[in-house]
């Protein structure tokens, strides 16, 4: 292939900040991922969901809190619209429960993996595009519901092999607490208790009315809801002991009404996911409060997390074995090989070119990571054989083409 030297074109080749290219050893992580989840999600009912990159500025703006609303990528389009990229899957859920109320199962269990964009001031863990998974359940105010979504998360995580602890709490022990106090509070593992007081005595409250709020929140006990709710996870075979129950947990979102939670791994920092009961929202569409509860997973944190835990697959390589072609002469018998292969669903690829060298051709195996290549040259064609060659072990031998199948 003609190298381009973007230099003398003008172009300068990188991303924008805050946004990345995935090669293909990387995107095989990501979408190993994303079968997982969806093969959870699925064994659970919950069925997908898809919504537009773009919508309504007035759909989304104000639903999120003042942060919120200044990490939006807002703008006008060509028909001088108002629109604003998704900046999470929540709210749009809320205007398609709203918009489809009638044509929709109740409950209606959903699940979306899809891209989210925010402005955000890029750090380590932190983009401006990003995938979000969320799973949700709307229609349903029983706890039952709610135990669910925390079985939901469990099971996912098990799956992956990663131990989790889900940080629970109920919204309503922030009843008589201003807002602008619980989101002091909502930085306490972050920062520390003397500066949440700080934060908190900065933002008016006298300093021992500060320091009672925060003490009498953090002796709390589980309220009734949390208690039901922990009862039906027991009942579901949720292990128990991998929920704990944490007054102080807020959120920074303004739409939670009952529970909250969040999960975070073990040997790994910063919330891998984490959601609530948010009845209110959908009514803000609909004119009527429709119950719904679930969760946003963090789809880089939790690649990362599995990363640190060495529990990401090495070898998720797409072609199992390289045909290759020794000359012009004999590249009918490799194309013969090839379409053999094909048609027992073996994942394989021919090597393009066939005039290119073996060398070169052995070279494009190793760079892809394809563990086989396939030798037809005229010895093999004389003896109605082909050549093996394991690329990690060096190991090479001929045999029938029916053999194939049996070594890879």
């Amino acid at each position: 292939m003609r190298k381009i030297n973007p230099d003398k074109i003008g172009v300068k080749t990188q991303t924008l900040k805050g946004f990345r290219d995935f090669l293909p050893k990387e995107a095989k992580k990501r979408q190993w991922l994303i079968n997982i989840l969806r093969s959870v999600f699925e064994s659970y009912g919950f069925e997908p969901l898809e919504t537009p990159a773009l919508e309504y500025e007035e759909v989304l703006l104000g639903k999120y809190g003042d942060e919120g609303d200044k990490l939006m990528y807002r703008f006008e389009d060509n028909g001088k619209r108002k629109v604003v990229l998704r900046y999470d899957q929540t709210v749009p859920l809320a205007r398609v429960a709203a918009q489809y109320q009638n044509d929709l199962p109740i409950p209606f269990k959903r699940y979306q993996i899809q891209n989210v964009w925010r402005a955000e001031n890029t750090q380590k863990g932190r983009y401006r595009e990003f995938i979000q998974c969320d799973a949700d359940i709307i229609g349903s105010s029983s706890p039952l519901a709610d135990a669910e979504i925390l079985k939901l998360v469990l099971d996912i995580y098990k799956t992956l092999g990663l131990s989790v602890t889900i940080k629970i709490n109920d919204s309503e022990n922030f009843k008589n607490l201003n807002k602008k106090y619980v989101a002091a509070i909502d930085k306490l593992e972050k920062i520390g208790e003397s500066e949440v007081l700080s934060e908190m005595i900065d933002k008016g409250m006298a300093s021992e009315d500060a320091k009672k709020a925060l003490k009498e929140l953090q002796e709390k006990k589980e309220t009734e809801t949390i208690k039901t709710i922990l009862s039906n996870l027991k009942r579901m075979g949720g292990k128990i002991n991998k929920i704990s129950y944490e007054p102080a947990l807020a959120r920074g979102l303004d739409y939670y009404t009952g529970m909250i939670f969040e999960t975070v791994a073990q040997g790994s920092s910063g919330s891998l996911c984490s959601g609530g009961r948010f009845d209110k929202l959908i009514g803000l569409f609909s004119g009527n409060d429709i119950p719904a509860v679930g969760f946003g997973l963090g789809f880089d944190r939790t690649i990362e997390a599995l990363e640190e835990q060495n529990l990401l697959p090495e070898n998720n390589i797409s072609s199992k074995v390289l045909v290759t072609i020794f000359s012009q002469d004999l590249k009918e018998k490799s194309l013969g090989v090839y379409s053999f292969l094909r048609n027992a669903n073996l994942n394989c690829e021919i090597y393009l070119d066939e005039n290119a060298p073996f060398p070169k051709q052995l070279k494009y195996a190793d760079k892809k990571g394809i563990p086989y290549v396939l030798i037809i040259g005229p010895n093999e064609v004389k003896e109605n054989k082909v050549t093996i060659k394991n690329l990690k072990t060096g190991q090479q031998k001929t045999i029938t083409q029916d053999e194939i199948l049996n070594i890879i």
